[in-house]
């Protein structure tokens, strides 16, 4: 599959950084709950590689995720990587000895952060580093202005070419951009969870990416009867259902569903092509009232 061929074409977040709108989140390629290893280590790789082979040129991770499972993983599979390739990563989390995340945003972190992430993904310089700063859910409000600056400086240093935001609100991100552009927002957002509707608008008027994560409801995979009925209506999956109608939401979202599946993977990816039609669009809408 060519590269604008992916459901929901291309989004393009600067001159030089022109994302597929389908990308793929990497989180699942880790153990259970995201720490340690995967148990099929061959089959990670198989869906990395079919990931690329689907045309899909967008792949977020992280290398708290394993920790540095993953990101070793994406290096195994794909280094050296395309051209037009591009690995999306976060800063600003770390795991303990018992797999809980903690922050981990002061300066110190924050360098060791993306130098981890530059080594163990086997990469010169970052193409889109997100800094997640906020709850696990949501964004927790306050001042984002020190470790901004501190990844802003990094950029300068050349290590990182863009930078984005994680669990954010609309004040900190205009706060940030007064210290370094944006060019790209994840959130938790999806077609149950509507909060950031706003958001989604205002960044898109900006030109701004908006990617949801937890697409298909994370850890509580999205239940319910509406979607389950559009998309019997529709002979369609559910989840691809809730795929199409964040494509359709907003030009300026991005996807990255995760999977360790390569079945689940190609379901992700054809179910999400179909246009919904306007009456299933409405009863969707319904569902976060």
């Amino acid at each position: 599959m060519a590269l604008g061929q992916c459901p929901g074409g291309t989004f393009s977040l600067s001159e030089d950084l022109t994302l597929t709108r389908m990308g793929y989140g990497a989180m699942q390629l880790a153990g259970p709950h995201v720490f340690g290893p995967p148990a099929d280590r061959d089959g990670a790789l198989a869906v990395l590689n079919q990931v690329v082979g689907l045309g899909i040129n967008h792949i977020d991770t992280a290398d708290y995720y394993g920790p540095h499972i993953t990101n070793e993983i994406i290096n195994e599979a794909l280094h050296p990587y395309a051209e037009d390739l591009h690995i999306v990563t976060k800063v600003g989390a770390r795991r303990d000895t018992d797999g809980n995340w903690p922050q981990a945003l002061s300066r110190d972190e924050l360098r060791q952060a993306v130098h981890s992430n530059l080594a163990n993904l086997g990469l010169d310089v970052l193409d889109l580093v997100h800094l997640r700063v906020g709850g696990f859910e949501s964004a927790t409000p306050g001042s984002i202005a020190e470790p901004f600056t501190a990844l802003a400086e990094l950029q300068q240093e050349g290590l990182i070419k863009h930078l984005g935001l994680s669990t954010v609100n609309a004040e900190q991100i205009a706060e940030a951009q007064q210290i370094a552009p944006v060019i790209s927002v994840q959130n938790f957002y999806n077609i149950a969870k509507r909060e950031d509707d706003p958001l989604v608008d205002a960044l898109a008027e900006q030109g701004i990416a908006y990617v949801p994560f937890f697409p298909l409801g994370g850890f509580t995979p999205l239940q319910s009867g509406t979607l389950r009925d559009v998309a019997g209506r529709l002979q369609a999956l559910p989840m691809g259902v809730a795929l199409a109608w964040l494509l359709q939401r907003s030009p300026n979202i991005l996807l990255i569903p995760g999977t360790s599946s390569l079945a689940h993977l190609r379901d992700n990816v054809s179910a999400a092509a179909p246009e919904l039609p306007a009456d299933a669009i409405k009863e969707l809408n319904a569902i976060a009232q």
